[in-house]
């Protein structure tokens, strides 16, 4: 039988990933504010929060089962489908701002969503049209 982790390790473990969580969204929300204008990497963030990358990987894994980058890029996903709701913004524009050339945001968002930023959107305003006409025929 392994020997049992001691419960102040685990509540460290969760307390480092939650630290992690809450440094990835401020960083997000600094780049769409223009505050930053560089994407950080798992080892930045693992700078900031004073610990080394790998600690902090094999942290994150160990209380999630998940890498950070599992996270990270959950959460610029997140923050992806957020901002190609306004359909003041070009695709080329939310590029930009989340630190991406246009054409590898598209690879990166279809990666994760299954089709193009574009495609997305005309999705959601197609959602948003039918919302629309079903409570005006109410």
């Amino acid at each position: 039988m392994p020997t049992p982790i001691p419960k102040k390790i685990l509540a460290r473990q969760h307390e480092i990933t939650a630290d992690f969580r809450r440094e990835v969204d401020r960083h997000l929300a600094d780049i769409v504010a223009g505050r930053a204008t560089e994407m950080f990497e798992v080892r930045d963030l693992a700078g900031v929060l004073c610990i080394h990358p790998t600690h902090l990987s094999n942290t994150i894994r160990l209380a999630t089962g998940h890498s950070p980058c599992y996270f990270f890029e959950a959460r610029i996903m997140d923050v992806s489908r957020e901002l190609l709701a306004d359909p003041r913004r070009s695709v080329a524009d939310i590029a930009a701002n989340l630190t991406y050339d246009p054409s590898n945001f598209t690879k990166f968002f279809k990666r994760f969503q299954g089709c193009t930023p574009k495609q997305y959107r005309e999705q959601v305003w197609a959602a948003q049209r039918e919302r629309e006409a079903v409570l005006l025929s109410s």
